[in-house]
């Protein structure tokens, strides 16, 4: 049984889903503390003009604090922001009206807790995608666990090894393929056949 750990992300990036697809469990990492720039709050879609961030704003504390209690800032509408985006960035691409009205009450629902929100986004992305894999939570925090620990798969610096093999991209015409987006790209722009793709990665995932 292959289990796998990782933190819980905003829409992930291709190489983390599939790790989850080649997986048999996840595991999320719920007790950790909460670092700055990283795709717990962040992810890239793919735009006109090449690779565009879409970055949920948190509240600031000042003191540290567990990822599991970051909460969302919603002083200004991001929610409306990053669905225009991606309207604006995948209405032309083959499948993003399959599915729109899954997607939708993500940007137009409130949301409070971050890890909560990143957590509901995941188990709509595997029913979406179709990946069906158990998953738990961590009860502590574990520096060196004894399964295979993807958690460096959320430092959005790190340079990945991951060489994704190309597929569709709707906007290839303006820039090159962009590899490793949010997984949301491959599902815009391959639809049903998503799985597959993911199953099929080859992961090469050092630090």
């Amino acid at each position: 049984m292959k289990i796998i750990l990782l933190h819980p992300s905003y829409f992930p990036s291709i190489e983390q889903m599939a790790a989850v697809a080649q997986a048999d469990k996840v595991i999320f990492e719920v007790e950790d503390n909460y670092q700055k720039q990283t795709y717990r709050n962040r992810a890239y879609i793919a735009h006109s003009n090449g690779r565009l961030l879409l970055n949920i704003p948190i509240k600031h504390t000042g003191k540290r604090r567990k990822t599991k209690d970051v909460v969302v800032e919603n002083d200004f509408p991001w929610q409306e922001q990053h669905w225009k985006s991606l309207q604006s960035a995948y209405r032309t691409s083959p499948f993003f009206e399959y599915y729109e009205d899954d997607l939708e009450p993500l940007f137009s629902e409130t949301v409070g807790n971050l890890m909560e929100h990143n957590l509901k986004i995941f188990n709509l992305l595997c029913e979406l995608i179709g990946i069906d894999v158990e998953i738990s939570k961590t009860t502590s925090f574990e520096k060196n666990p004894d399964i295979t620990d993807l958690r460096i798969l959320v430092d959005a610096k790190r340079k990945t090894n991951f060489k994704a093999e190309e597929y569709t991209q709707v906007h290839q015409a303006n820039h090159p393929f962009l590899p490793n987006l949010s997984v949301l790209d491959l599902l815009f722009n391959e639809g049903p056949n998503a799985l597959n793709y993911l199953e099929k990665q080859q992961l090469n995932i050092t630090e």
